[in-house]
């Protein structure tokens, strides 16, 4: 007799009993990056290990990883891009000369140099979502990169890079960071999450006034007070400050901004480099169908009519056979993830933390939160302006600025403080909630200086919660995403201990900075490498990542600026003893 036809409603029932589910991608299967999902690169040769040789060493590495991380439009390595594939391009502003120093990609570096097709006014513009194929973008001076596949300059992590630079004296390479953001503000409508076109939908946590000032005050540190610099930077910054406080960044009616991606449908750079990141996801929604509202469309079989965005994925339900050793299957239909799932998708992208579960499994809820760190650094920037305002004799400006900040202070306190847990924590605008995520950018509002001696003392007493042997730990939740519990990163490291100090905690900002720089220089001394990010909890630069990619890679930009910003943060005594171990 035969089966009845499996339809979408009766499949869901099945997979709720089923003892296997099977999902395949619907197009392009056999394709080398499916065939070796998350595939780990980067071991450090042998001559690298036996180089590692302590504290003196680690230092050494990160002095000459600057030069090597380092990035200028003439040398063809600046071009190498494992997130797309085909001929690599550059790509200049519509309307803008070719520079000299471009006139031999062609021949040296086999890249191709075009103009976008029209000028970008304002983010979003439906240009700049539809170039194909996709490029690096131009910019006026060398930069830092990250390292490995990150090889472009990055919107957050140029912050934490730059803190490093400062404080190895490359303060012209810095300046020059900065105002490849003014370029990026001037000519793609914002500071970008990094200059490829396929970022040209979206920005990164805004970090841009506060390197500003840095540059600022170490150029004024070596003598040269430069207010004519400062002048010109300071409508790029006010610039952006309205990019995330007016529009579609705009958190609902409660005062405060959200992330949000301009852009639609999947990724570009994780279809091209992970697109089994997209079958795990549909995988994991098909299991949990509880969390797949509005997520996770079924096709039927045979109905071609029903289409979601982006890749579909064949179904299989199976259990095992109680006769045969052999599993019997049916056919539950095909599946895809939906359009709001994609703008969740990138719009975490936007916030830097992909990927987490703190906005929902895989961030798919992002664009309905207004999140802290967010919050907390537009605060900062806001009393960055005003300062800046002060400086430039303008203090009309520098009192609206004031009241910008304090306005945000108290809808942060309104909105993201929870007295009874003593932390702060996102909010759900949508459906008028406190988020329950507890995450380590809880220290964010002590960092930006907009925490009550009451707030700073609560988070200050919890900072326990996510306190391991190796630092802080993102959250407490094992996703097994890479932003999440018992993953830490160097960048959140720094947040936390420079949250502490500023009110005063400097025992238990040591005790971070310890912890984390120990780990750091532990696997150094066994590989002789800086890595993105440690598990935390066991010390090591080994990681199992499911919801993000497994390659930890060596480098690496943030981590050596935060290394060097903690370790100068340290008293003595604390170094002597990092030194010691």
């Amino acid at each position: 007799m035969a089966k009845p036809k499996m339809t979408p409603g009766r499949a869901k029932k099945r997979i709720g009993a089923a003892l296997l589910i099977c999902l395949g991608l619907w197009f392009g299967a056999a394709s080398p990056a499916f065939a070796q999902p998350f595939a780990h690169r980067g071991h450090a040769p042998a001559s690298q290990k036996a180089a590692a040789n302590g504290l003196a060493g680690i230092l050494g590495y990160i002095s000459r990883g600057w030069e090597s991380l380092t990035r200028s439009l003439g040398e063809c390595k600046t071009y190498a891009d494992e997130k797309a594939i085909g001929k690599p391009l550059l790509y200049l502003p519509a309307g803008v000369a070719e520079p000299a120093m471009l006139e031999h990609l062609e021949t040296q570096c086999g890249v191709a140099v075009r103009h976008l097709p029209e000028p970008i006014r304002k983010p979003g513009e439906k240009a700049a979502s539809a170039i194909e194929p996709p490029g690096l973008l131009y910019l006026p001076h060398p930069y830092v990169v990250p390292g490995g596949r990150f090889n472009e300059m990055y919107g957050w992590d140029s912050y934490f890079i730059l803190r490093g630079l400062l404080l190895d004296g490359k303060i012209r390479l810095a300046r020059g960071i900065v105002e490849n953001f003014f370029y990026e503000i001037e000519h793609y409508g914002m500071v970008l999450n990094a200059n490829r076109t396929y970022y040209l939908t979206r920005s990164q946590p805004p970090f841009l006034s506060a390197m500003i000032l840095a540059v600022y005050d170490s150029e004024k540190a070596a003598g040269r007070d430069d207010l004519a610099w400062l002048r010109k930077a300071y409508p790029y910054a006010v610039r952006y400050y309205d990019f995330w406080t007016h529009g579609a960044h705009l958190a609902g009616s409660t005062g405060l901004s959200r992330f949000y991606d301009f852009g639609s449908g999947p990724a570009p750079e994780v279809m091209a480099s992970s697109p089994q990141y997209y079958r795990y996801v549909a995988a994991y929604f098909v299991r949990h169908p509880a969390a797949a509202r509005g997520f996770l469309d079924w096709v039927p079989n045979g109905d071609s009519g029903v289409r979601p965005v982006g890749p579909l994925f064949t179904v299989s339900v199976c259990k095992p056979s109680p006769v045969v050793s052999r599993r019997d299957c049916d056919s539950a239909g095909r599946v895809g993830l939906t359009a709001k799932f994609y703008k969740g998708d990138r719009s975490l992208r936007e916030s830097g933390f992909d990927v987490t579960f703190r906005f929902g499994p895989f961030g798919a809820d992002t664009p309905d939160y207004a999140p802290v760190g967010l919050n907390s650094l537009l605060y900062e920037s806001a009393r960055d302006l005003e300062r800046m305002s002060r400086l430039l004799g303008r203090p009309k400006e520098a009192q609206r600025w004031a009241r910008l900040a304090a306005q945000r202070q108290e809808n942060i306190r309104r909105y993201l403080w929870n007295a009874k847990r003593g932390l702060f924590f996102d909010y759900d605008f949508v459906t008028k909630r406190q988020s329950s995520y507890v995450f380590a950018t809880t220290f964010y509002p002590l960092w930006a200086g907009l925490a009550s001696t009451n707030q700073a003392h609560a988070v200050a007493a919890n900072a326990k919660l996510f306190l391991e042997p190796g630092g802080l730990v993102t959250s407490l939740r094992p996703s097994l995403a890479q932003w999440d519990y018992p993953y830490g990163w160097a960048p959140l490291q720094l947040i936390a201990a420079e949250g502490l100090r500023r009110y005063g905690y400097n025992e238990d900002a040591d005790r971070i900075s310890y912890r984390f720089l120990g780990t750091v220089l532990e696997n150094f001394r066994r590989d002789g490498t800086i890595r993105e990010k440690y598990n935390v909890v066991t010390r090591s630069s080994d990681v199992s990542v499911r919801a993000g990619y497994r390659q930890n890679v060596i480098g690496f930009g943030w981590t050596n600026g935060v290394f060097l910003a903690l370790l100068k943060e340290m008293p003595e005594s604390w170094r002597a003893r990092l030194a010691g171990d």
